[in-house]
């Protein structure tokens, strides 16, 4: 009687889904990258930290110059939090 093996890799589609609806993260971000994650945003000037709350599969959800607002708005949406560096 032999094993099977298990196939437990993940597609770039699942992988994308991990977590969605569950985890969010937060990260800190200068004002000059806003219009890349956050395009309806105003305009802004230079050298202004922000942070920024995205869900798992990357979709933005806030922009705050608060970090403790990111999480009282993952807590609202129910999302676990974790933060990146």
């Amino acid at each position: 009687m032999g094993l099977k093996a298990i196939d437990t890799s993940l597609s770039k589609n699942d992988l994308a889904h991990l977590g969605a609806g569950e985890v969010g993260y937060i990260r800190k971000m200068r004002s000059e990258e806003v219009s890349r994650c956050f395009p309806e945003a105003p305009e802004m000037g230079p050298g202004i930290d922000l942070w920024a709350l995205f869900g798992a599969d990357g979709t933005p959800i806030l922009l705050t110059d608060n970090r403790s607002s990111t999480f009282f708005k993952a807590a609202e949406d129910d999302l676990r939090t974790v933060t990146l560096h």
